[in-house]
């Protein structure tokens, strides 16, 4: 399974690049899928809808399914969140899953840097870390593209994984 992350500070653009990176993906061709970790309780329905209801009386699992869609929803009820590998290993084939966020996990990743965000770069301790995506010049050892440059990164993401 191909994997690769696009990773970075709060705000430095990491959502905008992956979306970009998956149509840009998707348009050469490639079936890709996508994992987003949020380090706040997320919520995918809303109070009232027939989901939520379910969750809320206390099943441990929903799916939701219609012809266009569906969705199973786990909920933990207070047990661990599960290891990165385990959530990987539940996804249908595909080419490449791109990853936002999990800093520290081991797959290859693109750090996301605005320099108005005054922030030290995470390449600098942070070994996984293969490139950097920025909105300005860097001194860095690493292979550094503006944050625009969707087809430039794309294009080294698939050269790192081989496709």
């Amino acid at each position: 399974m191909r994997v690769y992350g696009v990773t970075g500070w709060k705000n430095t653009g990491k959502t905008t690049l992956t979306e970009r990176l998956v149509a840009e993906l998707v348009g050469q061709g490639l079936r890709i899928s996508t994992v987003k970790h949020a380090h706040h309780a997320t919520e995918i329905d809303h109070p009232g809808r027939d989901s939520y209801r379910h969750r809320a009386a206390g099943a441990g699992q929903v799916i939701v399914a219609s012809p266009l869609r569906w969705a199973l929803m786990t909920e933990l009820r207070g047990a661990p969140e599960p290891p990165l590998a385990e959530l990987l290993a539940r996804f249908d084939p595909c080419d490449l899953i791109l990853i936002e966020g999990y800093k520290s996990a081991p797959h290859p990743k693109i750090e996301t840097h605005r320099q108005a965000s005054g922030r030290e770069l995470l390449a600098m301790s942070n070994p996984t870390i293969r490139a950097i995506a920025s909105d300005g010049p860097l001194e860095t050892r690493l292979p550094r593209f503006d944050l625009d440059d969707v087809t430039g990164i794309a294009a080294f993401i698939r050269a790192e994984v081989g496709l």
